[in-house]
């Protein structure tokens, strides 16, 4: 059986994806958010709200016998708000860190912990976003915390090389870690970004234009691509890429 941990299934990217490997009789999908959307034999639900620090950092992932492959991929984030540093609640800066970098880096931290010695394929999908690797106005803490996202991935891509280079460390090297930025979604973020302040947010019209002239990804497009992705791992091109690399 291959097990799939994935944050985020309530609604977009993260429901698609773990519908689109539900369809497999052979996988079997940990959903992770605070509601459950989904109802199937091989789905379990874990209700967890990923803003709070002290329920993720108490999060322990679960032994599977006979394993084939063991996934975890971060997909929960959000956008938050739309405004310029400066006008931002302090609440609410760390409420958006803790969803989109704190929480991720914890859950990364134990899964690896958890299955350091377990023989099955071991990959972690980080969700990332081109905010990430690109500075938007407005979106501040959002393009810093996928940025620190996309740099937790290359470090443990590169500690698990270093793992592997030793005779006695290398048992526990094996983990793939990627991060993987989906492209611009339909998804409830695009939303929020559309109903944002002209004052606050200089890109506006570019985001209200990317939804009339339908140039925004559907949900079930995108998450097949990742799980085209995720089963022939030897086309990945890099830790970091985007969705758009293997069009």
């Amino acid at each position: 059986m291959n097990y799939y941990y994935i944050t985020g299934t309530s609604r977009g990217i993260g429901k698609a994806f773990a519908e689109h490997l539900l369809a497999n009789p052979s996988n079997y999908v940990v959903g992770i958010s605070r509601q459950k959307t989904i109802e199937h034999a091989n789905y379990h639900h874990l209700y967890l709200d990923l803003t709070d620090v002290t329920a993720v950092s108490n999060f322990r992932f679960e032994l599977h016998a006979k394993a084939k492959k063991i996934y975890l991929i971060n997909n929960a984030g959000a956008i938050g708000f739309i405004k310029p540093i400066g006008k931002i609640e302090s609440d609410t800066i760390i409420k958006n860190y803790n969803l989109n970098l704190i929480a991720p880096t914890i859950l990364v931290n134990e899964f690896i912990k958890c299955y350091d010695s377990v023989d099955a394929e071991k990959v972690i999908v980080n969700i990332s976003s081109g905010a990430g690797r690109k500075p938007v106005d407005g979106w501040a803490v959002y393009c810093a915390s996928k940025s620190g996202l996309d740099m937790m991935s290359r470090v443990v891509d590169m500690e698990q090389k270093v793992r592997a280079s030793h005779p006695q460390e290398s048992i526990h090297a094996g983990f793939k870690i990627f991060s993987i930025a989906p492209g611009v979604v339909d998804t409830e973020m695009q939303m929020e970004i559309r109903s944002a302040s002209k004052e606050d947010f200089s890109r506006l019209e570019d985001f209200i234009s990317f939804k009339a002239k339908n140039q925004l990804s559907d949900t079930k497009t995108v998450s097949e691509k990742y799980v085209k992705l995720l089963n022939n791992l030897n086309t990945i091109k890099d830790v970091l890429s985007s969705i758009s690399d293997y069009d």
